[in-house]
């Protein structure tokens, strides 16, 4: 059985240009534009991963998402993907000068990687491989 993959993004180009190179390789995509139907996907798809763009209807909603599916809160209704692997992506670090690393930012940043797009398909590969095999 194929892994599964979501990916939460606006940008429907980065989307596609993802879900072609993941899906060469073997894996079964999801996508959603937002966090609102990327929660309802989250909880039907019950992927192994969730690519998340930080930057979609507003300039922190992957952040919030990231920190709502990580929720230590036993009655949250993501409790049993709390422990997925999430790649978060963005074009903000370049852009604003802002360089996120998940290992020394972990306390503000619930994300187990932090790529900058636009990501090449082989890195893409490589980095969703390297998290969920």
């Amino acid at each position: 059985m194929s892994k599964k993959v979501l990916i939460i993004d606006d940008d429907v180009d980065v989307v596609e240009a993802m879900k072609i190179a993941l899906e060469s390789v073997g894996y079964e995509i999801e996508s959603a534009g937002d966090s609102d139907d990327g929660f309802v996907k989250l909880l039907e798809f019950k992927p192994d991963l969730v690519i998340l763009d930080v930057m979609m209807t507003t300039i922190t909603e992957g952040f919030n998402a990231a920190w709502e599916i990580r929720s230590t809160d036993e009655n949250s209704r993501f409790k049993d993907f709390r422990d997925i692997p999430i790649l978060m992506i963005s074009a903000v670090s370049s852009e604003q000068k802002m360089f996120f690393d998940p290992k020394k930012d972990e306390d503000f940043l619930p994300v187990n990687e932090f790529v900058e797009k636009p990501i090449a398909p082989r890195a893409l590969i490589e980095k969703v491989q390297g998290l969920i095999g």
